[in-house]
């Protein structure tokens, strides 16, 4: 049953990882997430190509855009998942994976996603630095500004069409310190 984005209780939210299609494919799998594509945001060139934007001219990121429920899964779980399924403490690079297309980035639509993206940053940084890592460069911007430009139709949902396909995602290994009540 496919749900329709535009209801009340459904948001925005907009993360890069490095490759967007491990990504997409980690966001697509979680209940409470509508819909997904993956696109281009945060550069200075209209409606760049996959080809441009490997070039590292365009400033653009690889995005993935994610329709969530907020009545089924919060922010906050998709900010937990965003964290530790990357290396956010890797500047323009995950794994084999480098240039500026290629970092961490958070785009937000609302003034809480920026808090909350900036609050769970904080706590996630102060784990990594006591597992001996470096600070968080993860980019927190607010998404008004920055056009989210769609990619080429072959990379949406990706490893759906290729299921053995590349998924470079760098994690940690460190888990998101979840707060017990």
């Amino acid at each position: 049953m496919s749900q329709n984005p535009s209801q009340p209780e459904n948001q925005i939210a907009y993360f890069a990882t490095g490759c967007f299609w491990g990504a997409e494919r980690r966001f697509w799998q979680m209940d409470g997430v509508v819909e997904t594509s993956v696109g281009y945001m945060g550069g200075n060139k209209a409606e760049p190509t996959y080809k441009e934007v490997c070039t590292g001219e365009t400033g653009h990121a690889e995005m993935v855009k994610v329709v969530f429920n907020s009545s089924v899964v919060t922010y906050n779980r998709l900010l937990q998942e965003f964290w530790t399924m990357h290396d956010p403490t890797s500047l323009n690079k995950q794994g084999g994976d480098i240039g500026t297309q290629y970092r961490s980035a958070i785009y937000t639509t609302t003034p809480d996603q920026l808090i909350e993206a900036v609050n769970t940053r904080d706590r996630y940084e102060e784990v990594l630095i006591q597992n001996g890592m470096d600070k968080i460069c993860t980019e927190i911007q607010e998404a008004d500004g920055h056009e989210y430009w769609l990619a080429e139709e072959y990379h949406q949902r990706y490893l759906e069409k290729n299921p053995n396909g590349y998924d470079c995602h760098s994690s940690t290994g460190v888990a998101f310190p979840i707060l017990v009540n």
